[in-house]
């Protein structure tokens, strides 16, 4: 991918496509509050369980993409490190749910952000940015 990116352009680089991950995540627990159904595998109903599970999804993503942004207003190298892994790991353990519900969609799609998320955590720690201080 951009094996020889400068410092600034993989600190970039990483911070876009972190903040797309996160923001799609996020977007995804706000649809489950939302609009239920949209998320549901075809022919389940909503009840007041899946509309918990819902509430617990995005009580735990919108702070992490708050956190998330934050980190990379301030371009702490460190940090986006730290939530860019645990982004991806997420969007992995994402894909192992569209694999219980065996639904192509969600698998592929969780899968591709996941390796574009550790390609771009590549790119930063081979340009040194995410070993410098910040």
């Amino acid at each position: 991918m951009f094996t020889s990116a400068s410092p600034a352009t993989a600190l970039r680089i990483a911070s876009w496509i972190t903040a797309i991950n996160v923001l799609i995540a996020a977007g995804y627990s706000v649809a489950g509050i939302v609009s239920p159904t949209s998320i549901l595998p075809a022919g389940l109903e909503t009840n007041e369980a899946s509309s918990i599970f819902a509430l617990y999804g995005a009580a735990r993503a919108m702070p992490f993409a708050i956190v998330t942004l934050v980190v990379i207003y301030q371009q702490w190298p460190r940090g986006l490190a730290l939530v860019g892994a645990l982004a991806g790991v997420i969007q992995l353990l994402d894909a192992g749910v569209g694999f219980t519900q065996a639904d192509p969609r969600k698998i592929i799609g969780p899968l591709v952000i996941a390796v574009l998320q550790f390609l771009a955590l590549s790119v930063l720690y081979r340009s040194g940015k995410s070993t410098t201080t910040g």
